[in-house]
């Protein structure tokens, strides 16, 4: 199939964006498009129909990565130039990236459009879940901040407004003491995650002090949750003898708690909370090693 015919504009300004969404939305449906990587199949197949199309892609001040204490991703960055960037210090971020489809289609897709299309498969919503990314919106209403957990609504569902665009999401560096790990399973490689896990763990010497998983694949938005009570006991010490069958066996509960979808044709509800536990505790034993390295 062909898209609905459309009207097509590309700004150069964020001020421009948003008085081209506003006057779109005055006689229709406005889009947001930048990698179309998400937007372009669901226009071929008439799943959507917008009346106008605003590519964001000449707007220069979107084009940028910015480092400091935290790691500012405009709306118009590619993944694969954050995916190749040398200097990020986001390893989470950093790990997820290359599951992201293929390389060709990591070479168009934008991170930003990635979190604000929200597939509950996809990779970047748990990542900014987990690290606790900040997202920068733009409407009529002027600028706003908001956090993954209150960016999130549901399945493809976010709180951008008719007429906002997020144009950029900050994430965090990493900080000493800090260990990441990130795993998913798909039937083929650049397939949507079955199960994808992200893992977090905060270390003070050779004690654990927090850890965290967050999972994605198993319900209507990316999951997060402290295990800190459940696993923190079997990861302190000497972590390199840490049994992963009772770190996996201790993920009962959370994987309880994070998989609220049912099963269907690929996978049964009882077949993603065992790909949890078992992925959680491997990822959460690889992140505590990684943490106490980064101790010393």
């Amino acid at each position: 199939m062909k898209a609905a015919p459309f009207a097509y504009v590309r700004p150069t300004t964020p001020q421009d964006v948003v008085a081209e969404l506003a006057a779109a939305q005055a006689h229709g449906e406005a889009k947001v498009i930048a990698g179309g990587q998400s937007l372009v199949p669901v226009l071929a197949m008439r799943l959507g129909r917008p009346t106008t199309l605003v590519d964001i892609t000449r707007v220069e001040r979107w084009q940028q990565i910015e480092t400091a204490d935290h790691v500012r991703i405009g709306a118009a960055v590619r993944q694969r130039t954050v995916e190749r960037h040398r200097d990020l210090g986001v390893p989470l971020l950093s790990r997820a990236l290359p599951w992201i489809g293929h390389r060709e289609i990591r070479s168009r897709g934008t991170v930003c459009g990635s979190l604000a299309h929200a597939d509950p498969a996809s990779e970047l919503p748990a990542v900014a879940l987990t690290l606790g990314a900040r997202f920068g919106v733009n409407g009529p209403k002027g600028t706003k901040e908001l956090t993954a957990a209150e960016f999130f609504r549901g399945a493809m569902t976010t709180a951008l407004e008719p007429g906002e665009v997020l144009e950029y999401v900050d994430f965090p560096r990493a900080r000493p003491g800090q260990g990441f790990g990130f795993a998913e399973t798909a039937r083929r490689h650049g397939d949507f995650a079955l199960v994808g896990i992200t893992a977090m763990v905060e270390t003070d010497g050779d004690r654990v002090r927090r850890a965290r998983i967050g999972a994605f694949g198993v319900a209507d938005r990316p999951q997060l949750i402290d295990v800190t009570d459940a696993v923190g006991e079997l990861l302190s010490g000497e972590v390199q003898r840490a049994d992963a069958g009772r770190v996996t066996d201790a993920l009962a509960e959370a994987a309880d708690a994070l998989v609220t979808t049912g099963g269907d044709k690929h996978a049964s509800a009882a077949y993603r909370r065992r790909l949890v536990r078992v992925l959680g505790g491997r990822e959460l034993i690889s992140a505590t090693q990684r943490s106490m390295r980064r101790n010393h």
